[in-house]
Order: structure tokens, then C-alpha cells, then sequence
């Protein structure tokens, strides 16, 4: 039974409304009340640093704040951005970008070349980088001329660009990342449509329009204001009651209602990532303590206890599709060598007996976010039925990472929101020692495979690699796939120019109100 929306909005709830409102207030006595638009996000984003952040949550932020070299359309399309063309060596070991005229930071600093070189060495070497493994087959960046850089690979690198179009693309100013080293995500300064302003943890991010923006006149709001409220009740009730105009991640069992509302408009986008359990197998001694750490066999059991089809349909209300794999089944990429395993508990225990293993015990971390606390719990009622007892540990997300990152877990329910090409799924999470492997995992033959399909351009002949990697990683389940969500938003039907792209980021430029 659902509480009341009015009930829920209580404690902090109260306090973010008040502001919220107290902002409006202002807004409409100085006349530019739909001059700002103010968005709902699930969690609190990590740190606004490209270089730093691993959030699903910051790269929406980063749509507005920072600008990359490159970006992707509704079809998955690589489109210029900071760079306005590139072309690649005969050998395909070189990448020659051109850059845009014109841009600036938002210290007013130029964007050149120069900065572009600053910024990929930066993502590289910078201590505690997780751009690392993304940009780790560039050995160097040359600025050719102020609007030229040159990126030497030792090895083609197929998913290059694509990795260009996220994080690894984005670029800070060199002057501000040089000035504050070692906070500079508390006060970022990039090159996006919208300047930073103010961080209140837990409570807001305000960006103010940044008049000398490259692509200016298809911005059309003088203010961008993040609220992150981890219940999606709240959410669609500050959205229904006209204090947010967006909102993401909406409950698919508020859908309904949300369609009967003429005020508010629903997209619906499938995920390019996926939602799965992390298993600590080797990031930590404490992988030897927990038993689905110790035991492959262990593993194999708790994935044979869960339905995923009946995660989806109870935990997601059917706005999700089973899978097992880092790529959804309608991809071109997915290992169909690997199907889709059935529940089978009398197996389940069969395995555990094997092992010797009676009744294991571990615990399940999780966000705090609506959707991670009910896949948890759907989980913990099916592997109950094999022998697990599975522990809930309900952790705020930047914190959760935090914990992943040190490996103080047993396993750990994670959605990774997916990259356009299937590297971004797969390498930072199974390559030995990558800044994302929270699972500890490290398999030399797999290694071996994942620098091979970065290296080959030709789709076909990448997918008979995914394939051997797919085969490898179904058997040692350092995570256990479980299902792709459909991106779920709701906002004010005023609010025009909402683009539907696969990679669940909502781009500023060209929303208006009518």
C-alpha cells in the first residue's frame, strides 16, 4: 500500500520544498520564473569531476555542464560536439580531430588544442582517474595547431570515439583543474551550456547560463536546478504539484496514473546498460569471507535461484527485459552462445550441497533508490527459497560506491547505465585491476580477449570475441546479469524539445517552455 504523497513529504522532503518554493518565489518577483527549469534526479550525484565521477546521476548533470569532443543522437550516431570532424589513420592507430572555433571555458579561458591534450593527460594519469582504462590504448595527444590534436593509439582502439562521447570527451579547463587539484570537482569549470554556481549535498545543484556558450542561441533557460529525491513518490508528487518540471527514473507502477494526468508527459527509452548483482570474488580479503566470494559453485547456485523474468515484472512492473549479459538480447553484439538460464532450485541445492555450503549467509548492499530496494528484496525472496539468507544492506549511492570501490561487501546490487559501444559495458568491469572491476575479477585469458575486440574494427568478427568473453565471464559470474530497464521520465507538457536517447541523459539544448 502506498503512502500518501502529502505524508511523504515530510522531514527533509518539507525542508526541499520550502526551498524549492522559496526559490520560485523569488524567480516570479524578479519575472523569470520559466526561465528555469528544475529537474528531479534519483540519488545525489558523486563528485562533479569528469575525470573522478562514476554516477549515472552526475552524467545527467554533465549534459548541461560539461561539453564533450563528441556525442551520440537517437540512433546511437557518433555527431561532433567540441570537435567538428575527425579522421583516422590508413592503420586506424591515429585520430585526427578538428576542433570548434569560438569555444571558451566558463573562466574564460580558451579551448584549443591545448586543452584538449591537458584533459585526455589528465584522464590518464590523474590519481584515482576513472577514465583510465576507457583512454588506456592512447599513448599520447599532440596539439597539431590550435584547432588540430592528434590522439596516438598504440593499437586501433574501436570504441575510441564512443568513449569520446561520454566522460572521457569531457572537457574542464585546465587553468581551474590546475589551480585546485585536488577539490576541483566542488567547483567545476567547464565548457557546457550552464556554468556551476552552488552544491547543497543531498538537497541541490544550481547552474547558472553561461552567456558565452558556443551553441547559445539553443539554450533557453536562464537556470538548471538538480534535486536529488531518492523516493520516487516524492519525485512525481513535487512534479505533479509543479515544483520540478522533470523528473527521471520514474516508478513504473506510477505510469498509469501519470498518463490519466493531462499536465505531464511520459517518454519511455531502452537502456543501452543493465542492472545486475556485483559479487566481491577477488577485490578484497573479505571475498574469502562471504560465500558466494569462496565458491564458484556458490554462485552458480544463487543465479539458479533467481526467476529474472519475475524480477522484472514485480521489481520494474514489467518496464525491463530479462537478460544475462552486459548487452541486451536485441543487441547485435549479444553472445546467443550464452542464452538465458531458467530457474532451477532443485539444482540450486543440489550445487550448494556440493560445495558443502548449508544455508549461506551474505549480505546485499544496495542504493537507496526505489528500484534498488525492490529488486532486493525480490532477490532475497527467491534465493531464500534455494537455502540463501540474504542480508540488506541499504546504503546511500554515493556512498555505496565508495564501499564497492574499498570492497567492503558481499555483493552489491548495481545498474550500470550502458555506453553506446559495447567496450563501455564490459571492459572497466572485467579487465583485471580497471577502476570499475568492484568484483575483483581477473582472468589473464579474458584480459587477453578484451584488448583483442578494442583492437578489431570489423562488428562481425568483434562479436565471435564477445563471445569467448561472454562464455568466460557466464561461468566464473563475477556479476550475475538480471534485466535492461526502459528509461522511464515524466515532465511538465509545457517543456518542449525533449529528446529520447538511449543513453538516459536529458540534453539542455533546444527545451523550452511554450
Amino acid at each position: 500500500m502506498k503512502t500518501p504523497a502529502r505524508q511523504l513529504l515530510t522531514g527533509r522532503f518539507v525542508k526541499r520544498a520550502s526551498a524549492a518554493l522559496a526559490i520560485a518565489s523569488t524567480l516570479l518577483m524578479t519575472g523569470v520564473q520559466a526561465q528555469t527549469l528544475r529537474i528531479g534526479l534519483a540519488e545525489d550525484p558523486d563528485v562533479l569531476d569528469p575525470t573522478m565521477a562514476r554516477s549515472f546521476v552526475g552524467r545527467i548533470v554533465f549534459a548541461s555542464l560539461c561539453d564533450k569532443l563528441l556525442d551520440i543522437d537517437e540512433k546511437l550516431n557518433i555527431v561532433p560536439q567540441l570537435a567538428s570532424s575527425w579522421v583516422w589513420s590508413p592503420d586506424n592507430k591515429i585520430l585526427i580531430l578538428k576542433l570548434r572555433p569560438g569555444v571558451t571555458f566558463h573562466d574564460g579561458e580558451k579551448f584549443d588544442a591545448a586543452a584538449v591534450k591537458f584533459n585526455i593527460e589528465r584522464h590518464k594519469n590523474l590519481a584515482g582517474s576513472n577514465r583510465r582504462g576507457e583512454l588506456a590504448p592512447v599513448v599520447s595527444v599532440d596539439a597539431l595547431d590550435d584547432l588540430t590534436v592528434r590522439l596516438n593509439m598504440s593499437a586501433p582502439f574501436a570504441p575510441l570515439l564512443s568513449v569520446l562521447a561520454d566522460r572521457a570527451g569531457m572537457m574542464v579547463s585546465p587553468k581551474a583543474a590546475q589551480e585546485n587539484p585536488t577539490s576541483f570537482g566542488s567547483k567545476p569549470v567547464c565548457s557546457g551550456p550552464f556554468r556551476f554556481t552552488e552544491r547543497v549535498a543531498q538537497d541541490r545543484i544550481v547552474l547558472e547560463r553561461y552567456a558565452n556558450y558556443w551553441n547559445k542561441a539553443n539554450v533557453h533557460f536562464d537556470k538548471v536546478i538538480y534535486q536529488p529525491i531518492v523516493d520516487a513518490t516524492v519525485r512525481l508528487a513535487n512534479l505533479r504539484s509543479g515544483q520540478l518540471d522533470f523528473i527521471e527514473r520514474v516508478a513504473p507502477s506510477d505510469i498509469p496514473q501519470i498518463k490519466t494526468d493531462s499536465r505531464l508527459q511520459v517518454a519511455r527509452i531502452t537502456e543501452l546498460g543493465y542492472q545486475g548483482i556485483t559479487i566481491n570474488t577477488g577485490k578484497s580479503d573479505q571475498a574469502q569471507k562471504n560465500p558466494l566470494g569462496r565458491d564458484p559453485r556458490v554462485r552458480e547456485a544463487f543465479e539458479l535461484s533467481l526467476d529474472r523474468a519475475g524480477i522484472a515484472q514485480v521489481a520494474m512492473d514489467g518496464e525491463a527485459t530479462p537478460g544475462n549479459q552486459w548487452l541486451p538480447p536485441n543487441s547485435t553484439f549479444y553472445a546467443k552462445n550464452v542464452p538465458l538460464p531458467k530457474r532451477n532450485i532443485a539444482k540450486a541445492k543440489a550445487l550448494l550441497k556440493e560445495a558443502g555450503v548449508v544455508n549461506p549467509v551474505f549480505t546485499l548492499m544496495t542504493p537507496t533508490t526505489s528500484d534498488g530496494q525492490r529488486v532486493a528484496q525480490v532477490v532475497q525472496a527467491m534465493a531464500k527459497e534455494a537455502g540463501f539468507d540474504v542480508k540488506i544492506q541499504s546504503t546511500e549511492f554515493a556512498t555505496s560506491l565508495n564501499l564497492a570501490d574499498k570492497g567492503q561487501f558481499d555483493a552489491y546490487v548495481l545498474a550500470w547505465s550502458g555506453r553506446a559501444d559495447p567496450d563501455g559495458n564490459l571492459f572497466s568491469f572485467h579487465a583485471c585491476k580497471q577502476p570499475l572491476n568492484y568484483a575483483g575479477y581477473c582472468k589473464p585469458e579474458v584480459d587477453e580477449l578484451l584488448n583483442k575486440s578494442r583492437s578489431v574494427r570489423d562488428p562481425a568478427e568483434r562479436a565471435k570475441i564477445f563471445e569467448q568473453v561472454a562464455a568466460q565471464v557466464a561461468k566464473d559470474r563475477p556479476v550475475v546479469y538480471l534485466f535492461h530497464r526502459n528509461w522511464l521520465w515524466a515532465y511538465n507538457k509545457k517543456l518542449t524539445g525533449v529528446r529520447a536517447i538511449p543513453d538516459g541523459l536529458m540534453r539542455v539544448q533546444g527545451l523550452q517552455f511554450k
